[in-house]
C-alpha cells in the first residue's frame, strides 16, 4: 500500500488572509482516503503550501505512518526545497520544513505537478477562502486494511542518541526569567506588552539559578530573549558566568495583542470567544496578537540557527514560559495543544540534548531545587 497526498495553499494578498487544503488517495485506487482544509489567518502563498503539506503528511501518518508516499504539489519552491534540491533560507519556512521532515516515511517520492492537476487540493483551499467551512475527515469505509504489511518497528522511534555516537549533542539549559508583577498576578505578559521588570525576588531567584548553573557543568555561551525580564536574567547569569550575551528576538514571548495585561479570568469575561477560539486552535491568535503555530515557527527558526552556531556545546537560553514549552514540545515531537499541559515555575530550570541525528533527549523539566522560597512551602 503506498499514499499519494495532494497539498496546495493559498494567500489572496501573499501576505493576506490564507488557507491550506490536502487530501490523501489510495495509490492504487486514487480513491480519497481523507481531506483537510482549514483558514490560517494572515499569511504568504508560500507558508499556506507548506502548512497544506504538513496537513497531508499528518493525514497519511493517522493512516499509516510506515506506507510509501508521494507528495503531488504545484508549488515548485516546496517540492524541491523538500526533495534538497533547493536550499531554504526564509527563517519561518526552515522551520515548517523541518517539521514536514518529522512527518516523513521511510519512503517517501516528490513531484511537481501543473496547477490543473491539482484542481482537488486548490478547490479545498478556495472552498476555505471563499468562507467556507474548515474541513476535515478520514473516510474510514475507505481506509485500507495496512497492520499486516506494516513493519515491526517504526524507523521513527529508533533509541535516541544511538544514530551518530560520536558527535556530542548540542546541550540546551532552559532557563525562565525571574518573577516580575505580572507573575504574581498570573497575568498575559508577552511581546508588544508593558516589558515589566524583575522585581527584587525575582533577581534573587535569578542570582540562586546563576550560582546553581555556575556549580554544574561549563556552560559555553548565553542566548536570550530581548525583553526586559529575560535579559535581566541573562545578565545576572552572564556576571557570575563569566560570559558575553547573545539577544534572539526568536526566543521572546509569544504576543497577547489586546490581552497584555490581562488575567486569564478578565479575559474570559471580556473575550469569550476568542479566547475560546485560541484555545480550541493553534492557528488562532488572540486579537492584534500571534498565534501559537506562528511563534512556533519562530522559535524553530531561532533554535535551528542556535544548533548550526554551537554544535556540540553547551548553552544557556534564557527566555520565557511559551518559548520554553515550545521547545521541549518540539523536542517530544509532541502537538501543539500539550504546552497547555506544561507548568515552569518563575527561574526554573529545564535541559534538553539535540543529537546529531536529529532527534532530542529531554534530561530535566521545570526544576526548582535552587529556589529555597519554592521547595521549602
Amino acid at each position: 500500500m503506498r499514499f499519494i497526498v495532494e497539498a496546495d495553499g493559498g494567500s489572496r494578498g501573499n501576505p493576506g488572509p490564507a488557507a491550506f487544503g490536502a487530501l490523501v488517495r489510495n495509490g492504487s485506487t486514487f480513491e480519497v482516503l481523507g481531506q483537510i482544509a482549514e483558514s490560517i489567518g494572515v499569511a504568504t502563498n508560500n507558508v499556506a503550501e507548506y502548512r497544506g503539506l504538513l496537513a497531508g503528511l499528518r493525514l497519511a501518518r493517522e493512516l499509516s505512518p510506515a506506507a510509501p508516499v508521494e507528495v503531488r504539489m504545484d508549488s515548485k519552491l516546496v517540492i524541491e526545497q523538500m526533495a534538497g534540491r533547493w536550499k531554504i533560507k526564509h527563517p519561518e519556512l526552515r522551520s515548517l520544513a523541518a517539521s514536514a521532515s518529522e512527518l516523513l516515511p521511510a519512503s517517501v517520492t516528490w513531484t511537481w505537478v501543473p496547477r490543473e492537476e491539482n484542481a482537488a487540493a486548490d478547490a479545498l483551499v478556495n472552498q476555505v477562502l471563499d468562507g467556507g467551512e474548515p474541513v476535515w475527515g478520514l473516510f474510514a469505509d475507505r481506509a485500507p486494511d495496512v497492520q499486516a504489511t506494516e513493519p515491526a518497528s517504526d524507523p521513527v522511534n529508533k533509541l535516541v542518541g544511538w544514530g551518530d555516537v560520536t558527535s556530542p549533542p548540542t546541550r540546551t539549559i532552559l532557563l525562565r526569567h525571574g518573577e516580575t508583577m505580572h507573575t504574581i498576578e498570573k497575568r498575559f505578559s508577552g511581546t508588544g506588552g508593558v516589558d515589566p521588570a524583575l522585581t527584587a525576588l525575582g533577581r534573587a531567584q535569578a542570582e540562586s539559578a546563576a550560582a546553581a548553573l555556575a556549580a554544574g557543568p561549563m556552560i559555553d555561551a548565553i542566548v536570550h530573549s530581548p525583553l526586559r525580564r529575560a535579559r535581566e536574567t541573562a545578565e545576572i547569569a552572564g556576571k557570575v558566568l563569566g560570559l558575553d550575551l547573545a539577544p534572539e528576538p526568536g526566543f521572546a514571548e509569544v504576543a497577547f495583542g489586546a490581552w497584555d495585561g490581562f488575567t486569564f479570568v478578565e479575559v474570559r469575561e471580556r473575550w469569550p470567544s476568542e479566547l475560546d477560539a485560541w484555545l480550541a486552535s493553534p492557528s488562532v491568535a488572540p486579537p492584534g496578537g500571534e498565534s501559537l503555530e506562528s511563534a512556533d515557527a519562530r522559535v524553530r527558526a531561532a533554535h535551528a540557527s542556535l544548533l548550526d552556531a554551537y554544535a556540540g556545546k553547551t548553552v544557556l537560553v534564557v527566555a520565557h514560559v511559551t518559548p520554553i514549552k515550545l521547545l521541549i514540545r518540539h523536542a517530544l515531537q509532541a502537538p501543539l495543544p500539550v504546552v497547555f499541559r506544561m507548568e515552569l515555575a518563575a527561574a526554573s530550570i529545564s535541559e534538553i540534548h539535540w543529537y546529531a541525528d536529529g532527534l532530542a533527549s529531554l534530561r530535566s523539566f521545570s526544576v526548582s531545587t535552587h529556589l529555597p522560597e519554592i521547595t521549602d512551602g
